[in-house]
């Protein structure tokens, strides 16, 4: 393999393994950290605040690395990325907390530079099989870390936050020395009207065929951000899960839902199409969210993951659909656009779903799973109601 494309794709998968140690026990830090009986808001409260930094300061780092190259911006945001992490491991306060995530959120530019760098590194007809390689080293980071943090946990507390810093800092040294830059910067002044975050935005509210599934896909990512902020929480009320067990689980799922989404999107479309598919999806997903509200084993949980994972084959689905409302001078506007969409979800769905849970926690942790259902069911009419016919010819980004 390329040197430089093996060093990007251990770069990656080493910031996933650090990204998944420390939703095992983020909780029980908070619990020590606040004294309080029910975290849920502070989870919300940092999840929104990370999310935040990342929409705003997200167009800003695409730009510099256009204009002063790809390397020099992951390497800060893998400093970053190691600066949050030892924060988190020796913060005695919430505020310094806070601060941390949103260090962090500012700096993390690792996937779309990491996207980038590919691309740049890459001829076209190997992108798409380069890219697989990518989502595949990530998801398996991501597998492993949460098993890793809650094992650590177990032992210390701070444990997982002390050596996701140091995996930081051991992958910020060897992008350091094995990372070449992989273009030369770019001439001329950064144009500051294309970092307003809220810009691409104004392009989907003037069309009205794009509201549509722009809105679905609002919904979507919406509904993503309850596992990271509920998951562990839930665990631990329902079923008195320790780091390990908390792990284990986010684990299971990280197993089925990558092998759903690498297996099952194209046949589902064959046999379904496209708009069959997402709507198969969330099936899946209410089945097995109606069977995590009532559950009161952890076998059940373990046993439903692989029909949780079909709500994988839904996202992709969706992205087919999505590109056929655009034509292709506009593609890279309008994925944009739903990218923005995915950023605002994760600032506002966070703050709701944390609340939510301090309201149901005492009388019945799992309804946590019903609220999602209930909104699944605000998506299932308007994937029905998308339209796909070809549209007049759009105007550009002003």
């Amino acid at each position: 393999m390329n040197p430089a494309l093996a060093a990007i794709f251990l770069a990656i998968g080493l910031d996933a393994v650090g990204i998944g140690l420390v939703f095992p026990i983020l909780p029980r830090l908070l619990e020590e950290v606040t004294q309080a009986g029910n975290v849920a808001p502070y989870i919300g409260v940092m999840s929104a605040l990370y999310a935040a930094m990342q929409f705003v300061f997200s167009p800003v780092l695409g730009a510099l690395s256009d204009r002063l190259g790809r390397r020099p911006v992951l390497l800060f945001s893998l400093a970053g990325a190691a600066i949050n992490y030892l924060v988190m491991a020796f913060a005695p306060q919430l505020w310094m907390l806070l601060l941390g995530r949103a260090i962090a959120g500012l700096s993390s530019a690792n996937m779309a530079v990491a996207t980038a760098y590919i691309t740049d590194v890459s001829a076209p007809e190997q992108r798409a099989r380069r890219f697989g390689l990518f989502n595949a080293v990530f998801g398996m980071g991501f597998i492993v870390g949460p098993v890793l943090g809650g094992l650590l946990g177990d032992f210390g507390l701070r444990l997982p936050f002390i050596v996701a810093a140091a995996l930081n800092l051991g992958n910020l040294l060897f992008a350091a020395w094995a990372l070449p830059e992989s273009r030369a910067p770019g001439a001329g002044r950064i144009d500051l009207a294309a970092l307003n975050p809220l810009r691409p935005l104004r392009w989907v509210f003037s069309m009205k065929g794009l509201m549509p599934v722009t809105l679905v896909f609002f919904v979507f990512s919406a509904i993503g951000e309850v596992y990271g902020t509920c998951w562990a929480l839930w665990g631990q009320d329902s079923f008195h899960w320790n780091g390990l067990w908390v792990g284990l689980s986010l684990g299971a799922y990280g197993v089925c839902q990558t092998l759903a989404q690498a297996l099952l999107p194209g046949p589902a479309v064959r046999l379904l199409g496209e708009r069959g598919a997402v709507l198969a999806g969330i099936a899946g997903a209410c089945v097995a969210l109606v069977v995590m509200a009532f559950a009161r084993s952890t076998w059940v949980v373990f046993a439903i993951m692989p029909v949780f994972a079909l709500a994988g084959i839904g996202a992709p689905a969706l992205q087919a659909l999505a590109t056929r409302l655009v034509d292709e001078d506009n593609q890279g506007q309008f994925q944009g656009v739903l990218a923005s969409v995915v950023s605002l979800a994760s600032v506002l769905a966070p703050l709701v779903f944390s609340s939510l849970y301090f309201v149901l926690r005492a009388q019945w942790p799992g309804a946590i799973w019903l609220s999602v259902l209930l909104i699944y069911a605000i998506a299932v009419p308007l994937v029905l109601g998308l339209r796909f016919q070809a549209a007049p010819a759009r105007p550009q980004l002003g």
